[in-house]
């Protein structure tokens, strides 16, 4: 069946009748905001699951309205969603608005007419996002110097502590643990954290538990792991459970990884896109970097020892690094980083009177760029491109930023200027086009359009 059908199908036949709230794939193809000529009142759809690209803009085009691509809705005050079709295909309607005297039309007109599912917001009646489907806000990693635990050494930072980035590329100082010195409940606000399986290998016999050469350089990549942010999601003390391999696992842990994740160790998956902080500013360790993509996705003090260590388990499970030839490990933040803006909506972008308006909801995090800049990713490396005009930070306890409510080079009270460092950012050259990138949160991005400054 071509898929572009499937939603005509739905409305005349109810396909989606009424029913529970299904859980959605994570992955957005692309949203699109128009004015239903039913209703005459606007929405925005997400395409949700495994569209492509053309799908996606076709549907859009039905609806009388250009893609978003790479991002969606965001719309923070609503009404509630109205889903649409089935796995692995769904399209989930956001109905913008306030007024609670809507929702019983609403709900009417997505479940009698539209033949889907209504998923309340908390004013008609539903559960709050974070109760459901949220994430927690990213909290911006912090240094963490304190004293030593009894009867260990002085550390290396002022007055004999121990200075930790707390974040998730963080690690203390080697022959320490991360968990001592550093917060994990901040760190597990950076990545989505959720408990996953291990590899069934676990539990087995391992005669090389035998061998005093394997048993030592395995105690040094437990270590090592052990003194990074690792632990806080790859340890059975993590408030839900591992996340799939955990430095408790036994007889011995690396059965508890899957291949891929023995191949991200090895340095045969490129894990760029978690971001990584000099040597020099972590306690020596390591990690891949854009200029050295072949490295570990394990901080490490010893990166050609570390992935040897991976490159022995994976033949010993016959796993081989053309398996995972030109594969990113990053995910969501690898889709950010290779994705090519395209030109803003009339909606989007910075007036002559330097007002600056985006779409998708409130942000935590306005950028704007210049034209051919990479686009900001991830912390502590990633975040801050060549070619940033102007960033403004909203804290993780603050309230967001509305669209309409910024001017270009004006810090609003709720923010805190990131760069330039000091001063006003440049002014802009009329007629000259430029990168706004506007992101609910670390890793959600809401607009990221090219406009020309009037």
């Amino acid at each position: 069946m071509n898929r572009k059908l499937l939603f005509v199908l739905c409305f005349a036949s109810a396909c989606g009748a009424k029913g529970p709230i299904p859980e959605l794939p994570s992955r957005v193809a692309g949203h699109c905001t128009y004015v239903n000529g039913f209703s005459k009142l606007q929405e925005c759809r997400d395409y949700v699951g495994d569209w492509t690209d053309d799908e996606a803009r076709r549907d859009c085009a039905g609806q009388g309205a250009e893609i978003v691509l790479g991002s969606a809705c965001g719309i923070e005050e609503r009404l509630g969603y109205c889903i649409l079709g089935k796995s692995p295909l769904f399209a989930r309607i956001t109905f913008p608005g306030s007024d609670a005297s809507q929702c019983s039309s609403l709900q009417r007109g997505c479940e009698f007419f539209g033949g889907g599912i209504f998923d309340p917001a908390p004013v008609c009646g539903g559960v709050t996002p974070t109760t459901r489907r949220g994430l927690p806000v990213f909290q911006q990693p912090t240094l963490s110097c304190v004293a030593p635990k009894a009867g260990e050494p002085a550390g290396k930072g002022p007055e004999g502590k121990v200075c930790t980035w707390e974040m998730i590329s963080g690690a203390t100082e080697e022959g320490r643990a991360f968990e001592d010195y550093a917060s994990c409940d901040r760190v597990r606000t950076q990545r989505p954290y959720i408990a996953v399986p291990p590899n069934d290998r676990i539990g087995r016999p391992d005669p090389r538990l035998s061998d005093p050469a394997y048993v030592r350089e395995l105690d040094w990549v437990k270590g090592q792991i052990r003194a990074s942010a690792c632990v806080c999601c790859h340890s059975n003390k993590a408030p839900e459970g591992a996340s799939n391999w955990y430095l408790e696992a036994g007889p011995n842990f690396i059965d508890s990884f899957l291949d891929r994740g023995l191949a991200m160790g090895a340095g045969w998956v490129d894990t760029v896109g978690f971001g990584a902080y000099p040597p020099e500013q972590n306690n020596g360790f390591e990690r891949a970097t854009p200029e050295h993509p072949e490295r570990s996705i394990f901080p490490t003090t010893d990166g050609a020892r570390m992935v040897r260590f991976f490159e022995a388990e994976a033949a010993l499970r016959g796993v081989t690094k053309s398996a995972f030839g030109g594969q990113y490990g990053a995910g969501p933040l690898d889709d950010q980083r290779f994705y090519v803006p395209t030109a803003c909506s009339a909606d989007e972008g910075i007036d002559s009177a330097g007002v600056m308006r985006w779409l998708n909801g409130p942000a935590r995090y306005v950028y704007v760029l210049e034209e051919g800049s990479k686009n900001p990713t991830a912390p502590p490396n990633l975040d801050r491109p060549a070619g940033t005009l102007w960033r403004i930070d909203v804290p993780h306890t603050g309230q967001p930023l509305n669209s309409g409510e910024v001017t270009y080079g004006v810090t609003p009270a709720a923010a805190s200027q990131q760069l330039p460092a000091t001063g006003s950012p440049p002014a802009l050259v009329s007629g000259r086009t430029y990168l706004l990138y506007v992101l609910k949160d670390v890793a959600q991005p809401s607009t990221r359009c090219l406009f020309k400054a009037p």
